[in-house]
């Protein structure tokens, strides 16, 4: 008997099916040659970037069709996740004004040669000619209000270029615009030729003035609010202010009810004279927003006193140690706890001081590794210096980096 009558066939094992990975979303590439469509579009096709822009020129060449559409995806394509400006390798504004001083020499020499929108007897039958005068001084005219508004609107945000260089580029246009309308007023040009320089003009300075009543828009936005918060700001402090800081005086400083007084004054204050402006990112309001978060989770009160504008940052590894040496006082000491940043022209300093029992740093055990790591390996490793000293009537933690000068108030 065979084999295949002894056992009874089994149906093969079907291979799995390989999951292909999900596309990437359609987005535009902050970081791309012009607009970061044709990279995006490429991305979440998955093929080569040079592909897709030979796709759009060869629809450009069959009645106009890609541009069409490269618009349409620049319009409705959002930009990739990001908080970074989108930056343009490819310098537009320039190339549109290299072409158009090109394009006005040959307009101006034309001129020149009485041989553009002439109304003289001479060049009226010389209507061949008029036509391809007409698409040069619109093209002229389209080049530099381009290049213009392309600069003011778009290269004025970008890092690699910045409003300076796009001040320099709109100056070259309007200049490169007021000879072209000398030069067709002081030929024989006909009347209707001349709205044409006009009209660019006006559109560039259309842009500007579109700038500046939005930065006066603003402004008054900004002033009726400034305005409201400071009424509401008189109304709350003379009530609801007054009736947290009784709170905190009379409940003690290490009080459930005090420190909830004092997250909620501090929200509250933070929410009024702060205003819409963000929190810069130094090392005091660093350390008084993060004495804030403590004061919510044991039962302490830390009082932050700068005696300057630091140039130290938050993301520093002063900052770091600073805030582990209050985490280590709020959490062993509790009650008052001062933090006092103090700056000079060699660096800056910052003491940790609280009332606490006191500790011996070498009775520390080994595997406790706050204070010697996370606060004196720290400073050290940073090229700073971090001492303990410690008693019964308190701790002193002092960080001190070389280097970071504070800028004194009254400079």
């Amino acid at each position: 008997m065979s084999s295949s009558a002894q056992h009874p066939s089994t149906p093969l094992a079907r291979p799995s099916r390989a999951v292909a990975p999900p596309r990437p979303e359609l987005t535009r590439v902050r970081e791309c040659l012009i607009s970061g469509t044709a990279e995006g579009l490429a991305r979440h096709l998955g093929v080569s970037t040079w592909l897709v822009r030979a796709m759009f020129i060869a629809l450009t060449l069959l009645g106009g069709a890609g541009v069409l559409l490269y618009l349409w995806c620049w319009v409705f394509t959002p930009w990739e996740p990001g908080e970074s400006a989108p930056s343009r390798r490819a310098p537009v504004a320039w190339v549109m004004l290299v072409v158009a001083v090109i394009l006005e020499l040959i307009v101006l020499l034309t001129l020149r040669g009485g041989g553009m929108f002439s109304v003289s007897p001479a060049n009226m039958g010389v209507y061949s000619t008029r036509y391809a005068d007409l698409g040069a001084l619109f093209g002229l005219v389209l080049l530099l209000v381009a290049g213009s508004l392309w600069a003011d609107l778009i290269d004025r945000h970008d890092p690699a270029r910045g409003p300076r260089q796009a001040a320099i580029v709109r100056g070259i246009t309007i200049i490169l615009m007021l000879v072209l309308l000398v030069g067709m007023l002081t030929n024989p040009v006909a009347p209707a030729y001349l709205l044409v320089p006009f009209a660019g003009l006006l559109a560039m300075f259309a842009s500007s003035l579109m700038h500046r009543w939005r930065e006066l828009s603003g402004e008054r936005v900004r002033r009726i609010r400034e305005e409201q918060r400071s009424e509401m700001a008189a109304h709350l402090h003379d009530s609801v202010l007054q009736t947290l800081a009784l709170i905190q005086n009379r409940a003690g400083a290490s009080s459930e009810a005090a420190r909830l007084a004092r997250a909620q004054e501090r929200e509250l204050r933070a929410w009024l004279y702060d205003g819409d402006a963000p929190a810069d990112s130094d090392l005091p309001t660093d350390l008084r927003d993060y004495a804030g978060a403590l004061e919510l989770d044991y039962p302490v009160h830390i009082d932050v006193v700068s005696a300057g504008l630091s140039t130290e940052r938050a993301s520093g590894e002063l900052a770091a140690a600073a805030r582990e040496a209050m985490l280590n006082a709020a959490r062993h000491a509790g009650g008052e706890v001062s933090v006092y940043i103090e700056g000079s022209t060699s660096g800056v300093d910052v003491f940790i001081r609280d009332r606490g029992a006191g500790f011996d740093l070498d009775e520390v055990p080994s595997d406790r590794l706050g204070v010697r790591q996370s606060i004196i390996g720290r400073m050290r490793r940073a090229g700073g210096s971090g001492t303990v000293r410690s008693d019964e009537n308190g701790t002193e933690v002092h960080l001190r980096i070389a280097g970071a000068p504070l800028r004194s108030e009254d400079a």
